[in-house]
């Protein structure tokens, strides 16, 4: 685009150019003329001779044109582009993650995804994978302990097996029925789990279990192995961050954090995004963990979640921390002498 004060508008310049191709002036004159360079004028005239060779339209001719060079040597090749989109896509993967898969940089996988109009994982619903408009505000704390989030995610149970999802309706039946002998019209009832998640607001090192309900007693009793957990990787617990469910509403729940002298907060009712931290990784546990593969069991799930736990904290980059994993900020957690 043109800007509204320059001299050469494309109507400006298309003036110059016909008085040097129509008109006969020369170069100098033109361009003293209309106060540019002479390879200026050049241009806008040879401009002017191609458009009248070529039969196309001279107004057209004095746009601007892109400063895209015709050839890309260096352009990531469209196998590549397809395996990026399959992976965002497909696993919900940001920049950083697919780029340690591909070997690539996670500045080329951006510019790819940019490219392509995908949008940002924040911006897009997790069940529908569309592009969802809204503020995000950003905070972290100082150092680790000084918040923790907690939160649960309920997550449905796998029939021995193996569930409808992998086998089908029929074979997926069966084993519900087999498993369990609990029923709801009829039908068989299976259950679910309860992942109760203590999550570290400055490093993002977590905590879960999967629990039988979201009782008062099992919250409190795991929010205190929780603390234990965090003591064990050098973090003192010194407040911890909850939503309003009847559960941390507790005398239980008030009475763990009295004992442990851990101040209680709770997030604004219908404000998930307060505690937006944990349940941005309960999202990553679900596509990393719980649906990565079809489990023959529930058992077997539960057994998963120990060491893909342990990758999360150890191992798996973090696109908040700069690439590094949460254990990078826990003084001396990964050996570094601090």
């Amino acid at each position: 685009m043109v800007h509204r004060n320059a001299l050469l508008t494309p109507r400006g310049r298309l003036e110059l150019a016909e008085c040097i191709v129509l008109d006969g002036w020369s170069l100098r004159r033109a361009a003293e003329r209309f106060q540019v360079a002479v390879p200026t004028a050049q241009r806008w005239a040879g401009r002017l001779r191609e458009a009248l060779a070529n039969g196309t339209d001279p107004f057209v001719a004095m746009q601007d044109r892109p400063s895209r060079p015709h050839r890309s040597p260096r352009h990531t090749k469209r196998p590549m582009v397809r395996k990026i989109l399959h992976l965002r896509r497909k696993r919900g993967w940001g920049p950083q993650r697919i780029a340690d898969k591909l070997g690539l940089r996670s500045s080329t996988v951006h510019k790819v995804l940019r490219r392509e109009g995908e949008p940002l994982l924040h911006e897009t619903d997790l069940a529908t994978r569309r592009a969802l408009r809204k503020q995000v505000r950003r905070y972290e704390h100082d150092h680790p302990g000084d918040l923790i989030h907690v939160d649960i995610k309920k997550l449905g149970k796998i029939p021995d097996g193996g569930g409808w999802r992998v086998h089908g309706r029929v074979v997926g039946g069966r084993n519900s029925r087999l498993t369990t002998t609990i029923r709801k019209n009829s039908h068989p009832v299976i259950g679910y789990g309860y992942v109760h998640t203590a999550l570290d607001d400055h490093s993002r090192l977590a905590y879960s279990e999967v629990l039988a309900d979201e009782t008062a007693a099992t919250a409190a009793a795991f929010w205190r192995r929780a603390v234990i957990w965090f003591a064990a990787q050098g973090i003192t617990v010194q407040r911890v961050l909850t939503d309003n469910g009847s559960c941390y509403r507790s005398r239980l729940w008030k009475a763990a954090c009295l004992d442990m002298d851990i101040r209680h907060k709770r997030t604004r009712p219908y404000r998930p995004q307060t505690n937006g931290k944990v349940e941005r990784y309960h999202r990553t546990l679900l596509v990393e963990w719980a649906y990565v593969r079809p489990y023959p069991s529930e058992q077997a799930r539960r057994r998963a979640l120990r060491h893909w736990q342990h990758v999360y904290n150890h191992h798996r980059t973090h696109t908040s921390l700069g690439g590094k994993p949460p254990a990078s900020r826990v003084t001396n957690l990964c050996g570094q002498n601090s």
